[in-house]
């Protein structure tokens, strides 16, 4: 059976990462073997499946014996594409080399990179029927999308080109007898090796520029064929961040099955304020119980016509998820959130 993937992406604080784990957990209790993976670095989906801990290998999600959940290791994670990829000393090299590690440790696309490469790996072991992906906050999540090319784009950049030349080994010869000693001239006036350590640096990364491509080749593939679910809030920044999703989405050939209104207020609150209000015989606390509703029914009025907006403009289904007073903490209460959406059988689960 091939893995299906389903890429939960949005703005930060929609409940991007509950969204993903009561996927999951109904998926699981569906009969399908799932893995959940986060890549948020928050740790909130150890707390939304009522475990104590998650790394980088899947755990088993206690009482459910098809659901296993994970975080990236962004760090284990490129240790593991440098030996996969490089030289055994040139990934020796490249492990310890400070701008390396500041690249992998700090950048939002390389973080974004290894998660992809985690991806693949998943789709590609074949153990689960279905991978569930929590993605980073807004720019993070646009940045899983585009990661691959990006990766590609700096390993075959002009700079490096022009650091090591254009062919390996030629570049390397050219680089020690152009590009090197320019450089430790400048390190000499600068009173560091800090430009010829970057050059040493870039040279080794350009040495994986093939298995890199080829890789990040592979892992847009894997994108295009996953289901994209948006998630947002009836919240201006959610709503603009959602439209800015779509946009970027679709310059890069991937189209979102679905967007998940999440916090939802009941429809039945718009007409509630029109309802006469009985057992109150105070004509003060009944006034103000009437403004009370009136304002709550404004309120669930402005989310649907939102929602009904964002759904119309870019012509997908709108899955909505109810406002709940306290965050799901086990896998029952996950289910029980999302259940009633329909979400799960929408996306042919």
């Amino acid at each position: 059976m091939t893995t299906r993937t389903i890429i939960v992406t949005g703005a930060g604080g929609v409940g991007k990462t509950t969204i993903s784990a009561a996927i999951a957990a109904v998926t699981a209790r569906k009969g399908l073997r799932t893995l959940v993976l986060t890549i948020d670095p928050a740790k909130r989906l150890a707390d939304a499946l009522g475990v104590d801990h998650l790394d980088d290998q899947p755990q088993p999600v206690a009482g459910e014996e098809l659901m296993w959940a994970a975080m990236l290791d962004v760090s284990a994670s490129w240790e593991a594409i440098i030996y996969r990829y490089a030289e055994p000393e040139v990934g020796d090299r490249l492990l310890v080399n400070p701008y390396f590690r500041a690249i992998a440790d700090r950048f939002p696309a390389a973080q974004s990179y290894a998660a992809g490469e985690r991806m693949a790996e998943y789709i590609e072991g074949g153990k689960f029927d279905v991978l569930v992906i929590d993605t980073p906050p807004s720019g993070g999540g646009i940045d899983f999308f585009t990661a691959p090319q990006r990766t590609g784009d700096l390993v075959s950049g002009k700079l490096l080109k022009w650091l090591t030349g254009s062919h390996i080994p030629g570049r390397s010869i050219l680089y020690r007898f152009t590009a090197k000693p320019m450089l430790r001239l400048a390190d000499t006036i600068l009173g560091g090796p800090m430009l010829s350590d970057v050059a040493d640096f870039l040279l080794d990364l350009r040495t994986m520029y093939d298995s890199l491509s080829a890789r990040s080749r592979t892992i847009e593939r894997y994108l295009r064929q996953a289901t994209t679910i948006i998630a947002t809030t009836a919240d201006p920044t959610p709503i603009h961040e959602t439209k800015r999703f779509f946009k970027h989405l679709e310059g890069i050939a991937i189209t979102p099955r679905a967007i998940v209104f999440n916090r939802a207020l009941p429809l039945e609150w718009i007409t509630a304020a029109d309802t006469p209000i009985r057992g109150m015989s105070n004509p003060g606390l009944r006034t103000k119980a009437r403004a009370n509703l009136r304002v709550w029914a404004g309120e669930a009025r402005r989310q649907a016509d939102a929602s009904n907006e964002l759904a119309a403009r870019h012509s997908v289904a709108m899955y909505t998820i109810g406002f709940a007073a306290h965050a799901p903490t086990d896998i029952n209460s996950l289910t029980a959130l999302i259940e009633p959406s329909g979400l799960v059988e929408g996306l042919g689960m």
